[in-house]
């Protein structure tokens, strides 16, 4: 049981670390590039010759870091650790917001690139421009500033569940735990829905920059983090 839990977590660290990294990629250095005058040059054939396999990587590591993730919560379950222990309730605030960002991944993200990157390839043949392409880049480049929001306190959750017991020792339920949840899901579902509205809300103004998204996601950290304290 040990070693098997070894290797999910190293297969889930090394998939983490390919999704993570590909995400970082996009969003700290490609999609700056392409707003300088270079990068508007070489946007279509990059988005035609290079994005779709950053795009594979992308999506199958968010693929293997979700499911060994829940296969780890699980062995955790079957070896007796109580659900309303202080590990899960760190582990599993982790495992919300990266539930979450896989989804964004493969049911808003790749789906809203597939439709970028079909006109890209339609434009270079001769082709009209889909009218639908931008609004689709939009989209998918929200949902893509919301991951990496979500990344910064997801991946301190997933290591204070090993590494900082102290902040939060868990309850039975019916005390500070459901009173926990209740308000740390309320708060990440309503930033998940703000990334997933039109492009352009007024609310979505930090996502629009790299250091905004950063501030974002270190604040969200911090109010989970002082919930976890004074509420368990």
């Amino acid at each position: 049981m040990e070693v098997a839990e070894f290797v999910l977590r190293w297969f889930h660290f090394l998939a983490g670390i390919t999704w993570i990294g590909v995400l970082y990629y996009f969003n700290f250095i490609q999609t700056p590039f392409f707003g300088t005058e270079l990068g508007a040059t070489a946007k279509g054939a990059m988005t035609r010759e290079l994005v779709p396999n950053a795009l594979w990587w992308f999506r199958w590591g968010a693929m293997f870091t979700f499911l060994t993730g829940w296969l780890i919560v699980a062995m955790k379950l079957h070896g007796g650790v109580p659900l309303t222990s202080g590990y899960f309730t760190r582990i599993l605030t982790g495992g919300a917001m990266g539930t979450l960002m896989w989804a964004n991944v493969w049911f808003v993200i790749w789906p809203a690139q597939k439709i970028v990157i079909e006109n890209a390839n339609k434009v270079a043949g001769g082709a009209e421009p889909n009218p639908a392409a931008a609004a689709a880049g939009g989209k998918a480049g929200m949902a893509s500033r919301t991951n990496t929001l979500f990344s910064i306190p997801m991946l301190f959750f997933m290591a204070a569940a090993s590494h900082l017991p102290s902040l939060a020792r868990g309850a039975d339920v019916g005390d500070g735990v459901q009173t926990y949840w209740i308000a740390a899901l309320i708060v990440i579902a309503l930033v998940e829905i703000n990334g997933l509205i039109g492009p352009g809300a007024a609310s979505q103004k930090p996502l629009t920059t790299v250091s905004g998204t950063i501030h974002a996601g270190v604040v969200l950290t911090a109010v989970l983090m002082l919930a976890q304290m004074f509420l368990i």
